[in-house]
């Protein structure tokens, strides 16, 4: 094989591993969770519980779906898995999903939206430990379809980015420098 061909090979397989990869971390939270929700559910809601799981799935699939994913975090990480196809390195490939979701090689805002981001889910996850059954269950739910959203709204940007028109998101890698050249 010679250069070009092994360098395309890297870029698909680093880019294929952090397509799958960050859609495998959404669809395993949604299980999980599914699994978690189910039961209480099935015992039952109240009416107003039932309105409540009704407005809540609504506000999360707006909130997280829409404006989170689909408008901002799933271009973004679709341009940055293409980005990795034309530029894999050893490092990237070997954590493409966390690549693609901005964990590292990225612009400053880029790396805070990541970090703080993954830092305030786990506090909710923490805080939720606490909330009785079936609120657990209702905010479970919205999180479902939020990321169920998410998933699909990445998979589109990501059929757009590679075989269509692109998103038109920028990948916010940090720029090369080039020591020693002027």
């Amino acid at each position: 094989m010679n250069s070009s061909s092994t360098n395309q090979l890297a870029g698909t397989l680093a880019a294929g591993w952090g397509i799958v990869g960050f859609v495998w971390i959404l669809l395993d939270a949604v299980v999980r969770l599914a699994a978690l929700a189910i039961g209480p559910l099935q015992a039952g809601l109240t009416a107003p519980q039932w309105a409540a799981l009704g407005a809540f799935v609504l506000f999360m699939a707006y909130v997280e779906g829409y404006r989170g994913f689909q408008r901002s975090f799933a271009p973004r990480t679709a341009a940055r898995a293409h980005y990795l196809y034309q530029h894999p390195t050893w490092l990237t490939g070997v954590l493409a999903p966390l690549f693609c979701m901005g964990f590292f090689k990225a612009t400053q805002r880029t790396l805070a939206v990541a970090w703080l981001g993954t830092a305030m889910i786990l506090l909710l996850v923490a805080g939720l430990r606490v909330v009785p059954q079936p609120y657990r269950a209702i905010v479970d739910m919205g999180v479902i379809v939020g990321l169920t959203w998410g998933a699909t709204a990445f998979l589109a940007c990501v059929w757009r980015e590679f075989f269509a028109t692109g998103t038109g998101a920028l990948p916010e890698v940090p720029p090369v420098v080039q020591v020693g050249r002027l």
